[in-house]
This record gives C-alpha cells, sequence and structure tokens, in this order.
C-alpha cells in the first residue's frame, strides 16, 4: 500500500478551500459549510483513528461494546435531527435509537459469529468497522422513514380520519403511509444495490484495492457488506416505521397528531 504523507494530505484541504473560495465568489451560500464540513472531518476521522488503534490494540469486549453504544446513541440523535416533524417526548430519541439497535446490533453479531467468524469474534478489526457502517445506513433509513411516516400522516390526516371512520382499524388507515415512508426509506439502498459494479465502486471494495487487497477477495467482501446493509436498513426501517405508527394513534384507535412536535416555521 503506497503511503500516504501529511503534505498529501494538505494538498486535498488546499483543494476543498479553493472549491469553498470558488463557491464565496460566486456567493453560492455554500463556503461556510464546505469549510466547517472539511474540518469535521479532519478532527473525527483523526480523532477515531487515534480510539481505534488503541482499541485495536487493548482487543476487549467491553471497550468494543462502549463504543458500539456511544455510535448507537449519536446515530439516534442524528435520527431525531433530521425529522421534521419528530414525535413529543422520548419517542422523538427512543423510536430510533431502538429500532437501530436491534436491526444493527443483530445483524452484526450474526455477520461476526457465523458468517466471518474472526478469532474472538468481537474482534475490534472487524466488528467496528462493520458495526459503523451498518449504523450508517441504517440510521439514513431510518430518518427517512420516520421522518416519511409523520410528514404524510400530517398531510393526510383527514383522508386517515375518513378511514377510521368507516370501520377500518388504525394500522389498516395508516396503511398507505407506512407502505409509503418504508418505501422512501429503502430507495437508497436499493439504488445502492443496482448501481454497484456498473456505474460506481463502492468504497469499501475501492479501499481494500487501494490497500492491495486482491479485486477478487475484495468482491466477496463488498458483497456481504452490501447484502447486510440492505438487510440492517430494511429491518431498521420497518421496526421504525411500526413503532412510529403505532405512536401516532392511541388504545382507541384515535389519531393522535398531537403527539407530533410542530416546525418552528410552521
Amino acid at each position: 500500500m503506497i503511503e500516504l504523507s501529511w503534505w498529501q494530505l494538505s494538498l486535498a484541504v488546499v483543494l476543498l478551500l479553493l472549491l469553498a473560495l470558488i463557491t464565496h465568489l460566486n456567493r453560492l451560500g455554500l463556503a461556510r459549510s464546505l469549510v466547517i464540513g472539511g474540518l469535521r472531518t479532519i478532527l473525527q476521522l483523526s480523532l477515531i483513528g487515534l480510539v481505534l488503534e488503541t482499541l485495536f490494540a487493548a482487543n476487549s469486549l467491553l471497550w468494543v461494546s462502549l463504543l458500539g453504544l456511544a455510535m448507537l446513541l449519536l446515530a439516534g440523535r442524528e435520527v431525531m435531527a433530521r425529522q421534521k416533524r419528530r414525535l413529543t417526548g422520548f419517542w422523538a430519541y427512543g423510536v430510533g435509537t431502538l429500532s437501530m439497535f436491534v436491526s444493527s446490533f443483530s445483524v452484526t453479531l450474526l455477520a461476526l459469529i457465523v458468517i466471518i467468524g474472526p478469532d474472538p469474534w468481537y474482534t475490534p478489526q472487524y466488528a467496528i468497522p462493520l458495526l459503523g457502517m451498518l449504523l450508517g445506513n441504517t440510521m439514513t433509513g431510518v430518518a427517512i422513514s420516520l421522518d416519511r411516516l409523520t410528514e404524510l400522516a400530517w398531510q393526510q390526516r383527514q383522508a386517515i380520519e375518513c378511514r377510521l371512520l368507516l370501520g377500518q382499524t388504525g394500522q389498516e388507515a395508516l396503511g398507505p403511509i407506512r407502505r409509503e415512508a418504508l418505501r422512501a426509506g429503502m430507495i437508497p439502498s436499493i439504488n445502492a444495490m443496482a448501481a454497484a459494479g456498473i456505474i460506481s465502486l463502492p468504497g469499501m471494495m475501492t479501499g481494500q484495492i487501494l490497500a492491495g487487497t486482491a479485486p477478487a477477495l475484495a468482491v466477496k467482501y463488498q458483497i456481504l457488506i452490501m447484502l447486510l446493509l440492505v438487510l440492517g436498513t430494511g429491518l431498521g426501517s420497518f421496526l421504525a416505521v411500526v413503532g412510529g405508527s403505532r405512536r401516532l394513534l392511541d388504545q382507541r384507535e384515535r389519531l393522535r397528531l398531537d403527539r407530533l412536535r410542530q416546525p418552528e416555521n410552521s
């Protein structure tokens, strides 16, 4: 693998700053976001690099679990922040976080123990990157699904009330928006599978090849990872939609939009 020096990384930073300058001169309003995003990328990845080096050396289940828990809690916060009409109270955070916990952690354990089989199974070199990829993709699917569910429930509240008055159960009345929310959450993963290898080379496969891994082996790992990502995203999105739609109804099968926090600009 070709070693990257700091001056080579600095050149990439200079190019990013040049792009920010171009957007500033053309008054596109992106310069600040580019600079802040670049700084966050450098700082966050540098810090996680130091953390991973320590974890790899320790090879401890306790530290791997604590890092996984921290990643989950931060992902839950991101899911909550990306929703326009989030659920009120703890549910705004709890539904997404619990859905990601069940889906991402179960799929990660399945992959580590049954499919990949490192010894020990919690080897940080395998456990942390795999969990990180699953959490990242599941987070996107869950956030989109919940946002779509709550937004459609608000927009179609009169239609849902009519279905309830006609005798449908709460889940039947919410059925169309549940399907649409789940479909929206799964679209990015489905598109990624459709484009893999034809339109784009996935990031993990590209990184392995650049690191010197044989293309055939890199392809096998990429196929495994993509299938696991779709599985985790699908399961997480489904659980989030189920949990969110149940929160939108009470025990008497009434639509409870008062349990949604309205946007500040509405």
